[in-house]
Parts: structure tokens; C-alpha cells; sequence
């Protein structure tokens, strides 16, 4: 079910689903400006959250051991398919992980990863299966400034709330928050929206410039 939803969902660009989910909700559904290792794919999956916040010395445990905790927390036992979804509490140009760490998504066969922080080791990252989104690539590493403190709890990306369980869309030009009890409507939107979009292309290029520039002018 999911690959028919996934195969269903990839036909549309980011801008047309973000035009269906405006039909059935006025909220913000969208999150921009992120950039991945692997531009040209996608991810399509549900939703799984872990929170993150500025490093407290007081409460911080191994950085790599913290991580794996909550992470396991977050998928449970439904893990392939899944987005891991990590909100760095606007801590955006920190590193949030990287290539070893991020390997149990591709272990585990998550759809990938989205993030409002920066990840290390891009090179490494593009070998693996799943597809990440990000900030951007960081050098430093970021143990000291950011520590996982709850999983499956509701996050924000640049003031997009995403629930555990909502479905995700991500390509090159940004990433679509769907929630899930909607997700069908969703995307019998999308779909009447693109014959709609396509039906207004090929009016277009029938045309009459003359005519049409007549009109403009005031002219008969």
C-alpha cells in the first residue's frame, strides 16, 4: 500500500501538493531552503520525530549512545518506509549527525531523513539508500551543541509542525507536510489540480496573439 501511495504521491510536483493541501487546510504545510546529497531524489514516507535541544552538560549522556536511543524509541517496529524527521530547535548550522551515525537508517531501510540542522559526511551519506534532506553539510561535529530529548512527539521545522505519522514529501524545491487522515483527499486534489494545470498549458499555446492583443488595447 504504501509503494502504490508513494508512486501515487511522486507524480505531482512539491508546489502542486502544497495547492491540495491549501483546498482542505489553511495551515503551513511547507518547509524550503534545504538541500540534499542526492538533489535529483526524493523521499515519500511516514513521519517519525525526535526533538532536539541546545546541550545541557547536566543531562547529556554520550552523544552517539543518546542518538541511538531515541531513534529506536522513534521507529519501533514499523521502521521501513519511514522519514525520521529531527527538529535542532533553530539551531540550524549546527551538525545534527552524520554518516556513521545516520547508518541505521540505511540498516534499518528508512526512506530517509529530513532535518532543519546540517549533517556531516555528505560523500558518505549519498552511498546509502535512504535519501536526506538539510541545512546543509557541516564540518564540525555537533555532540556538544544539540542532544535528543524525546521521540514520536510533535516537531517544527521552520515553523511547519510535523506529527508523528503525518506523511512527507520532499524533492529539490522543498518538503510537504501531508497529514495522514487526509491524505486520500489530499491527493484527489493534487490530481484534479494538475489535469486543471495541464488543461491551462495546452489553452495557452492555442492562443491567438492578435486577438488577444486586440482585446488588451481596447482595440476592434
Amino acid at each position: 500500500m504504501t509503494d502504490v501511495l508513494r508512486f501515487r504521491a511522486e507524480a505531482f510536483s512539491a508546489a502542486t501538493l502544497i495547492d491540495a493541501i491549501g483546498e482542505v487546510y489553511p495551515h503551513r504545510a511547507h518547509i524550503l531552503d534545504l538541500v540534499s546529497p542526492t538533489p535529483g531524489r526524493k523521499i515519500f514516507g511516514r513521519a517519525v520525530t525526535v526533538r532536539y535541544i541546545p546541550h545541557r552538560s547536566d543531562m547529556a549522556v554520550d552523544d552517539e549512545l543518546s542518538f541511538a536511543r531515541f531513534f529506536y524509541n522513534a521507529i519501533g517496529e514499523g521502521a521501513e518506509g519511514a522519514v525520521l524527521v529531527l527538529d535542532s530547535s533553530g539551531q540550524h548550522e549546527v551538525s545534527i549527525g552524520g554518516g556513521v551515525k545516520f547508518s541505521r537508517l540505511h540498516n534499518h531501510r528508512l526512506a530517509g531523513l529530513i532535518t532543519d540542522a546540517r549533517i556531516r559526511d555528505f560523500e558518505e551519506i549519498a552511498r546509502l539508500d535512504p535519501v536526506f534532506y538539510c541545512r546543509g553539510e557541516a564540518l564540525r561535529a555537533g555532540g556538544g551543541d544539540l542532544m535528543p530529548i524525546a521521540a514520536n512527539v510533535p516537531v517544527s521545522l521552520y515553523g511547519t509542525t510535523v506529527l508523528p505519522g503525518d506523511y512527507v514529501y520532499a524533492d529539490t524545491s522543498g518538503v510537504v507536510v501531508m497529514p495522514s487522515g487526509n491524505l486520500e483527499e489530499i491527493l484527489e486534489t493534487a490530481a484534479r489540480l494538475d489535469r486543471e494545470e495541464r488543461a491551462s498549458l495546452s489553452a495557452i499555446r492555442e492562443e491567438d496573439p492578435l486577438k488577444l492583443g486586440k482585446t488588451a488595447t481596447g482595440k476592434s
